[in-house]
């Protein structure tokens, strides 16, 4: 099977973990799937763009909005297949195989990941079961999970919208029924559960989702959200 995914990650000041996201990848550049890496990002002053460039990527810059990020990321993008992911999760062992088993037989529906932290506890485990059942039972995987997807499918539906929060959910939403959940894992950070604590942050989340449904504004929602 010849190289037919683009990897676009959007980035902004993700030294800490984009070398192990992108070390995660290894497995799916030995398999042959990878044709290109992509990491558009969105003013980084850290070491984001030195690790991106090292790494052999593609690196887009440009102002700071995850949706538009990754517009400008997908436009550069040459792969019959998308997979989209943020810079602080990482693939679990094994994806490769999973993804080039979906290519070859999953008739091209858009596909994503089973999400886990990495952290321990009932806590970790209960959000993380929550996003799962919501990605089965609503179709409404986030980011954080990973998206796979042919480029004709997020072309016609319109692709990413350039705003700064809810980009995944405006995207996901338009996409052709049913997803498919991968049985593999997006492994992600819990750094900002644990910062503003696992309850409020989840409270938060659903209360920002359910805004968002109801049409607030997604940049009144972000300027929120970092609050």
């Amino acid at each position: 099977m010849p190289a037919e995914i683009s990897i676009v990650i959007p980035t902004l000041n993700a030294q800490a973990h984009l070398p192990a996201c992108l070390a995660a990848l290894m497995e799916g550049l030995s398999a042959g799937l990878i044709r290109e890496l992509i990491v558009s990002d969105g003013g980084s002053t850290d070491a984001t763009c030195r690790i991106a460039d090292e790494a052999g990527a593609v690196l887009m810059t440009g102002p700071a909005s995850r949706g538009g990020q990754l517009s400008r990321g997908i436009a550069k993008a040459r792969g019959r297949w998308l997979l989209v992911l943020h810079a602080d999760t990482q693939l679990a062992p094994g994806w490769a195989a999973v993804v080039e088993d979906h290519l070859a037989n999953g008739q091209g529906q858009s596909a994503y990941f089973r999400l886990a932290f990495r952290a321990r506890g009932v806590m970790p485990a209960w959000v993380a079961g929550w996003a799962n059942l919501r990605s089965r039972l609503f179709g409404l995987p986030y980011g954080d999970q990973g998206l796979l997807l042919l480029r004709t499918v997020h072309d016609r539906v319109g692709g990413y919208p350039d705003q700064p929060l809810m980009e995944d959910v405006a995207l996901v939403r338009a996409l052709p029924r049913p997803l498919v959940a991968l049985p593999v894992g997006a492994l992600t950070s819990a750094e900002r559960y644990r910062e503003a604590g696992w309850l409020r942050r989840g409270a938060r989340n659903l209360w920002t989702l359910a805004r968002y449904f109801a049409g607030a504004d997604p940049e009144t929602l972000a300027a929120a959200y970092r609050r």
